[in-house]
């Protein structure tokens, strides 16, 4: 399953790093988002969604509402089968956007999903 982390970050102590050690450790394909960012420990960053060289099955995404609103058409146009959003990301609008174009929107977190199993 091909992964996109939108809010990617390099540093160590953010939630969307761990989670994409995590989600490498268990096998997943992992494309990092972030237009400030080349690379984390050299996997390639992509700045927009539509750079991905493969279409992305489920997005993570670790964005504020304020930051992921302007997002919403690149998201959709995106297809994924469903979009995560982690604590601090919730966004309502994005998520009824999302019903409405059948991409499953789920609130919970990347990290513990992965823990738990049932990622």
């Amino acid at each position: 399953m091909n992964v996109a982390i939108l809010g990617a970050s390099a540093k160590k102590d953010r939630y969307s790093y761990l989670a994409l050690q995590s989600l490498i450790n268990k096998g997943y394909k992992v494309f990092p988002i972030n237009p400030s960012l080349r690379e984390i420990d050299s996997l390639k960053v992509y700045p927009f969604l539509s750079a991905l060289p493969e279409k992305a099955d489920t997005i993570t995404v670790y964005l504020a509402p304020y930051r992921s609103g302007p997002l919403i058409e690149e998201i959709i146009d995106a297809k994924p089968r469903r979009v995560i959003f982690n604590p601090g990301a919730e966004n309502p609008s994005l998520m009824e956007r999302l019903e409405v174009n059948g991409i499953k929107g789920v609130t919970a977190c990347t990290l513990v999903m992965l823990s738990l199993g049932n990622f």
